[in-house]
């Protein structure tokens, strides 16, 4: 049968509707994973700029960066997982990146020069969004 056969050479059930579901999926979560390393790697430089023994409001920028660049590489390994955790286990990661992100983000917006790690804390969550969106 090959390639030629009645199905258009996709396995028996697989329709070509099934397929762009397919790649809509995997390129959401390939988007959302990279994401998540951009903004892990922002949110890390950027706990990594502020001073340990500095005022109340710049711990809570450290706290929050590092939190969430851990939040947001566990997220990210989660993801790049083939087939290792269950669909259930993807979506609750995924969204505690999410809000993990958006909290991280309205922090960062008080400070000073985090304008950048805002927006990557932001852009993580619209990829999470996009990605759970898949899941439904």
């Amino acid at each position: 049968m090959g390639f030629d056969g009645p199905h258009g050479g996709n396995p028996r059930g697989v329709t070509t509707t099934s397929q762009e579901e397919l790649f809509r999926f995997l390129e959401d979560r390939f988007a959302c994973a990279q994401a998540c390393t951009e903004c892990a790697r922002a949110c890390a430089t950027r706990a990594g700029l502020v001073d340990p023994d500095g005022t109340e409001n710049q711990e809570l920028v450290r706290r929050k960066g590092i939190m969430c660049a851990e939040v947001c590489d566990a997220t990210c390994r989660v993801l790049s997982e083939e087939n290792q955790a269950d669909e259930a286990t993807i979506r609750m990661q995924v969204e505690w990146c999410r809000q993990v992100c958006l909290e991280s983000a309205r922090t960062f917006d008080g400070h000073p020069g985090a304008e950048g790690t805002a927006e990557a804390c932001r852009a993580c969550a619209r990829a999470c969004t996009d990605f759970l969106a898949t899941l439904n």
